[in-house]
């Protein structure tokens, strides 16, 4: 359910394509309405899109794998004949790197930090922000998302002239429930502003606090507030959206 989005995205899958002779049921409905309509909507997912369908007869890990692959399949760009060797790309990543926080000092009494993201084989940085401890980048940088992707990583560091550049903290950011979420609801611009999804604060991620995914103005959005692992102190605040390839 996380995965996927939660109830509302959950929903949007397994409701998809109710025909006009079939109806939910509502609150006065009898049992067995209510057994017949379950058992079409996920036994037999009578509802789903044709190509999202899953059979049964396996664990219920490997049914939600699967679901979340199938998702994630039909969105793919499939490559062409001549594309042994390359990358399969299925949308991209805007990162704004908003700004930092109570960064650690790594000069006489302060830093010059600069945030470095890293996905797959790409990797990509902010601008260098002199002598500042709790700099505002506000800057928006690029990422393809690979067929097989994992988390974005993050390392924040203090530029030096005349030595190797020191590290300031680093954290992971875990994209697959925005893009599970985005998927979940296809084309944005057709829903209004609303709660698609979550990214859930715990013991073994980075997270200050849950990261909500919304849909803004016919955009994928999720707000992301880190703190940073592996050093003293300092926060890292971000805005993620996903871009489909079509668009």
């Amino acid at each position: 359910m996380i995965e996927v989005g939660g109830n509302s995205s959950a929903n949007a899958i397994y409701e998809a394509y109710i025909p006009e002779n079939c109806s939910k049921p509502g609150p006065d409905a009898s049992h067995d309405e209510r057994r017949r309509f379950i058992r079409s909507k996920y036994e037999l997912q009578e509802f789903v899109k044709p190509s999202l369908r899953i059979t049964s007869g396996k664990s219920s890990a490997s049914l939600q794998s699967s679901f979340s692959r199938k998702i994630l399949d039909s969105f793919r760009v499939k490559p062409s004949e001549n594309s042994e060797g390359m990358v399969e790309f299925i949308g991209l990543l805007k990162v704004k790197v908003v700004k930092g926080t109570n960064l650690a000092i790594r000069d006489m009494m302060t830093s010059d930090p600069y945030v470095v993201l890293t996905l797959g084989q790409q990797t990509v940085q902010t601008t260098i922000i002199k002598s500042n401890l709790n700099p505002v980048w506000n800057e928006e940088l690029m990422l393809s998302v690979p067929q097989n992707f994992g988390p974005v990583k993050l390392q924040v560091f203090d530029h030096d002239t005349f030595s190797a550049d020191d590290i300031m903290g680093e954290a992971e950011v875990d994209i697959q429930p925005l893009i599970t979420s985005a998927m979940a609801y296809g084309d944005p611009e057709m829903f209004g502003n609303m709660q698609i999804g979550k990214w859930l604060k715990s013991h073994d991620n980075a997270l200050i606090e849950d990261s909500i995914i919304n849909i803004v103005d016919g955009k994928v959005k999720q707000d992301v507030s880190l703190k940073l692992q592996n050093v003293e102190s300092g926060e890292l605040y971000l805005e993620v959206e996903w871009l489909p390839l079509d668009q």
